[in-house]
Formats: structure tokens, C-alpha cells, sequence
């Protein structure tokens, strides 16, 4: 019998290799529409099951209705946010047109700019003030750049295609959790229950429940944060203060993003002569920041981990330097992971150095033996 130069078991390992990096080749470029749709489908499959019990278990019209459910849920915002968009744009260029026939002085908000406030009034008289400069200046533009516009409404356009088909292919694969993903998760538990025998089930829940709490606790707080910080915007006086609730909250999503913009809004404020509104939004924003982050931040995005503050912010930036907005739920994912793990092998450091702390004999002075006196004898006993 001839001798095989490469065991069988030794070609079947080699071979699933080589079709696992053939498989990333190929597909990675879908790695970002799936983990979106493992992301949504984590954080509502409690929702998603009780679904299943209202139609009778079918997982195909079950998946249908929560594809259904989800298109509205991104459809709604999406169009509602473009009316305002739009409304805001009309207004922008009802302005300009009507700048650009009659002129304009510069606001007196820019002229007390400390620093800069000569500068650009003089700008502004130059390019904006007189009738008809608007229009120049939109020419001259686009007559010296034309080619870079070119290129700029064609790069937009591939992004809108692009960002179309990612979120066509996000809805597919979401399909697919929704209808296959108990049986999926079955498999997992039986190849990781092979692979980790005792940890397996302590680490495979902290996934799901990480994600549905972190998408869950993040999308609350920026909703509540745009609404909140879009009142106060509201009752400071500011204007669009609609489209800057919206733009505050989509912000409140990336670490220091609210921040950042009740902070402009403020400086806004005091710079156009509302110094009173300007340090209230200023305050009213910094004490709602805090309370947010003390109180209501840690029980919402915690998760099961609790994941301190150094972890969480490392996830969330690293998240989204890599993944973009999507990492925002990936990043502190993969950071509860690393802290499970790290915490597992604690616990089992623990648990073995208290097994041979118990299992260790003291080490004690034998007992002294006592000498036995002498029995008496008896004068007739036999010896």
C-alpha cells in the first residue's frame, strides 16, 4: 500500500483554510451590510419573538413583517428629516436670491467678532454686499473648479449607489437572521460547546445582549438628547433650531458630538448678541450631559459587562475609525468581549489558586507520644 504524502485530516484542515481565506477575498466586501444586519437583529429579537408567537411560528411571514416594520422604521426618519432638509435649503436659497439682487451689510454679529470681525466684514461687503455678487462669485467658482465639481457630484453619486446597495444587501441578510437565525445560533452553540466546553455558554451571551443594550441605550440617548437639547434650541431663540435638534442628536451618537454642538450653537448665541440665551443653552447642555453620563448612560449601554469608561470610549472611537457609523455598535461589542474573556481567566486563576490553597496540607508538629507506664504483674499470671 502506498503511503500518503499528506495525511487525509492534515489536506481537510489545509483545504478549509484555504476556502476560509478564499471565502473573506471574495466576500469582504459584504462584511459591513452583514454586520448591520447582526447588529439590528440582535437588538430586536426579543421584539422579533414575540412577533413569532403572534403568527404562529412561521419564520418566513414573521421575517417578512419585520423587514417590513424595519423599512418604515429607516424610511420614516429618512423622509421626514428630508422635508425639513428641504424646507431649510428653499429658505437658504430665497436669501441668497434675494441678497444677490439687492445686497446686504454685514450682520452686526460679525462685526463684534473679537478677532476676526474686521476681516470678515470685509469680506462680506466684497463678495455678498453688493447687488449681483452673489451670482459673481457662484461664476468665478464654478468656472475655476468646474472639473473638481465634476468630480465631486460624481464621487456623491457612487456614494448614494454605493450606500443604496449596502443597505439592499443589510436587508437581505437581515432577512435571513430573522428566518434561519435560531438554527444558526443551535450550530454555534454546538461547535463552540466542542470548541470552549465549559465557557462557551458564559461567553456566547454576552454578544446579544452587549449589542441589543448598546444599540438600544445609544439610540434612546441620542433621541433624547435631539429632542432635549432641539426644545432648549427652540426656547434660546435659534434659528432651524428643528434641523439642529436633528443634527444634535445624529451627533450625540459619536462620542463629544453633543457637546461640540450645543457648544457652537451657544458661541452662535453670544456672538449675535444673546449672551443671556448663549451660557443658559451653554449650562442647561452641560448639566443634561452630566446627568446623562452618571446616571442614565451607564444602566442603558452597560450591558451585562458593564464595561468601564476606558473600554467603552476605546470601542466606540476605534469603532468608528475603522467601521465608520456602523462601529459605533461594533467597537464596544468586541471591547465586552475582550473584558469577558480577560474576566474569565481571572476567575479561573482564582478558582485554581483556591483549590490549592485547600488542597495544600499544613504542615504541624507531629503530637509527642506519651510514655505508657509500666502494667503491674501479676505474681500468678502466666508470662
Amino acid at each position: 500500500m502506498r503511503i500518503a504524502l499528506i495525511p487525509p485530516i492534515s489536506a481537510a484542515r489545509w483545504l478549509l483554510i484555504l476556502i476560509v481565506f478564499a471565502g473573506i477575498y471574495f466576500f469582504h466586501g459584504f462584511v459591513i451590510p452583514v454586520l448591520a444586519a447582526l447588529v439590528i437583529g440582535f437588538a430586536s429579537w426579543p421584539l422579533y419573538r414575540d412577533l413569532l408567537r403572534r403568527v404562529g411560528g412561521n419564520t418566513t411571514i414573521g421575517a417578512t413583517i419585520a423587514i417590513i416594520c424595519v423599512l418604515s422604521f429607516i424610511i420614516i426618519p429618512i423622509s421626514i428629516a428630508l422635508t425639513y432638509a428641504i424646507g431649510e435649503l428653499r429658505d437658504w436659497i430665497g436669501w441668497a436670491l434675494q441678497i444677490n439682487r439687492v445686497g446686504s451689510a454685514p450682520p452686526q454679529w460679525i462685526v463684534e467678532l473679537p478677532v476676526a470681525g474686521e476681516w470678515l466684514s470685509t469680506q462680506w461687503e466684497r463678495h455678498i454686499g453688493e447687488p449681483g455678487a452673489i451670482g459673481q462669485l457662484v461664476q468665478l467658482v464654478s468656472g475655476a473648479n468646474i472639473g473638481n465639481i465634476y468630480r465631486a457630484v460624481i464621487a456623491a453619486g457612487d456614494g448614494a449607489f454605493h450606500l443604496l446597495l449596502t443597505l439592499l444587501f443589510m436587508l437581505i441578510a437581515l432577512f435571513f437572521v430573522y428566518r434561519d437565525g435560531a438554527a444558526f445560533a443551535r450550530q454555534m452553540d454546538l461547535l463552540g460547546e466542542r470548541i470552549l466546553p465549559s465557557r462557551w455558554e458564559r461567553i456566547s451571551r454576552v454578544v446579544p445582549a452587549t449589542i441589543s443594550s448598546t444599540v438600544t441605550g445609544m439610540t434612546l440617548i441620542a433621541i433624547g438628547e435631539g429632542i432635549i437639547l432641539g426644545i432648549a434650541y427652540w426656547i434660546a431663540g435659534v434659528p432651524s433650531h428643528v434641523t439642529l435638534g436633528v443634527l444634535t442628536g445624529i451627533m450625540a451618537l459619536i462620542p463629544g458630538g453633543a457637546p461640540l454642538s450645543f457648544t457652537l450653537v451657544s458661541i452662535y448665541l453670544v456672538a449675535s448678541g444673546s449672551l443671556f440665551a448663549g451660557v443658559a443653552l451653554f449650562v442647561w447642555g452641560s448639566v443634561e450631559l452630566f446627568i446623562v453620563d452618571k446616571t442614565i448612560r451607564p444602566r442603558l449601554v452597560g450591558g451585562p459587562i458593564k464595561l468601564p469608561f476606558l473600554p467603552t470610549f476605546f470601542g466606540l472611537v476605534g469603532g468608528v475609525k475603522t467601521l465608520g457609523f456602523l462601529g459605533l455598535f461594533i467597537g464596544p461589542v468586541l471591547m465586552a468581549l475582550l473584558v469577558a474573556i480577560w474576566r474569565e481567566w481571572m476567575r479561573e486563576i482564582e478558582l485554581s489558586s483556591s483549590a490549592d490553597a485547600v488542597e495544600t496540607p499544613t504542615v504541624s508538629e507531629p503530637p509527642k507520644r506519651l510514655k505508657a507506664d509500666p502494667a503491674p504483674i501479676n505474681e500468678g499470671a502466666s508470662p
